[in-house]
């Protein structure tokens, strides 16, 4: 989660600092990965289409049942002779060419309902990760040359018309180079999806969000990797694809400043209903930190010195004379 508590803004024109506004308090939830994950898996099927096997699948032939006392198994077999598929079962799962087992139907459940409470802390924490600059670089994303993240525009880049000039905005803030490393790998997919409208795919770049679009949209949309969001509408699906969080993100100064009004703050309340946002159940999670204090280390007992203790060394009397003799009730008197 993000620390600091004032981010600059940059001018669109010049990419010179031009103001500040102070950090959302969404950007500071805990970070939980794992329920993103979950969320994610869960709204990334409700756009499934259904999709099922033929009826006719494995079950175009005539075969027949044998029958007992033939010492072979009772599979239906293909009829005829003279060929190697005359005489080979049929129909069922197990056989070669035949139908699959509990083939798709469908009927069969494709929507999953993930609750809203859960969808909105998944959404609040995928916010907060793409504030931290490892989180984002370990995503792969090419932000060497970005001067701050998050990264805020002023809300002159909203009015862009051109992709030309969109794309000269990014270059002066350090952004071009993730677009030319999404541009780069543009591939021909592996499967039969290039078959179906899926030819290519494409690594995703930086996620545009705004606060109104005067312009912004077919500015920006034309570039290779780039996606476009209003801040109204922000979807897990695009801040957090695949499932893991880090997104970059560049935020332009209107919809930044609402995400306070949005999400809710110390000292705002949230615009969505019965929504509070998520706090860590640690006030500090470090725990090395908290061990070495000076208050914990104060109330711990010192150090104990650990005395070796050497197990005594058992002696043969039978092979050992030295000990036989000390024994010998005869030598003691």
């Amino acid at each position: 989660m993000a620390a600091r508590s004032v981010v600059t803004v940059f001018s669109a024109e010049d990419g010179k600092e031009c103001g500040n506004v102070s950090m959302p308090a969404v950007l500071s939830t805990p970070l939980r990965p794992d329920l993103v994950k979950l969320v994610h898996t869960g709204i990334a099927k409700n756009k499934r289409q259904a999709y099922a096997v033929s009826k006719m699948a494995g079950m175009q032939t005539s075969a027949e049942s044998w029958g007992t006392g033939r010492a072979v198994s009772r599979i239906p077999r293909v009829p005829g002779g003279g060929t190697h598929r005359s005489g080979q079962g049929a129909f069922g799962n197990m056989c070669r060419g035949g139908h699959m087992f509990s083939p798709n139907k469908i009927w069969r459940k494709w929507h999953v309902k993930v609750g809203l409470k859960q969808r909105r802390h998944a959404l609040a924490s995928a916010l907060a990760a793409s504030a931290v600059q490892p989180l984002v670089e370990s995503r792969g994303h090419e932000i060497s040359e970005v001067p701050e993240v998050p990264l805020v525009i002023s809300n002159d880049v909203q009015e862009l018309q051109k992709t030309s000039k969109a794309a000269e905005v990014l270059k002066t803030l350090g952004a071009l180079a993730d677009v030319e490393k999404a541009k780069n790998s543009k591939k021909i997919r592996t499967g039969k999806g290039k078959m179906r409208n899926r030819r290519y795919v494409q690594k995703r770049g930086p996620l545009i969000v705004y606060g109104e679009d005067k312009g912004i949209v077919k500015a920006f949309r034309n570039l290779p990797g780039i996606e476009l969001c209003c801040v109204d509408r922000l979807n897990l699906l695009q801040v957090a694809p695949g499932g893991h969080v880090g997104r970059f993100i560049v935020w332009t100064e209107d919809a930044f400043t609402k995400l306070n009004s949005l999400y809710g703050s110390l000292e705002e309340a949230s615009s969505k209903k019965g929504f509070v946002l998520p706090r860590p159940t640690m006030a500090i999670s470090d725990l090395t930190r908290i061990i070495n204090s000076d208050e914990i280390q104060s109330a711990l007992n010192p150090k104990k010195r650990q005395e070796i203790r050497l197990a005594p060394r058992k002696k043969n009397p039978l092979r050992n004379r030295a000990l036989m003799m000390k024994l010998n009730p005869s030598i003691a008197k």
